[in-house]
């Protein structure tokens, strides 16, 4: 991604360690379509960012950054 800004780098970027550090976020995978989410409690997320190919995705209302969604961990055994 490219930043165009007249303001110093230090000032762009000024937080960002904190704000990596203090935001947990999950790779999950919820009907073949791969994102990061936030989680709130142990069955809710909010949904950061799609990580997908396929362009239909990101077209997908159900899959908005910001929206929460409901989810069951399954943990592989």
């Amino acid at each position: 991604m490219t930043h165009y800004t007249i303001l110093p780098m230090e000032k762009v970027m000024e937080g960002i360690d904190a704000m990596e550090s203090a935001t947990q976020l999950l790779e999950i995978v919820m009907n073949g379509v791969t994102m990061q989410v936030q989680p709130i409690n142990q069955t809710q997320a909010t949904i950061v960012r799609l990580i997908s190919c396929n362009p239909q995705d990101f077209l997908n209302p159900q899959y908005t950054p910001g929206r929460l969604i409901e989810f069951k961990p399954v943990f592989p055994g």
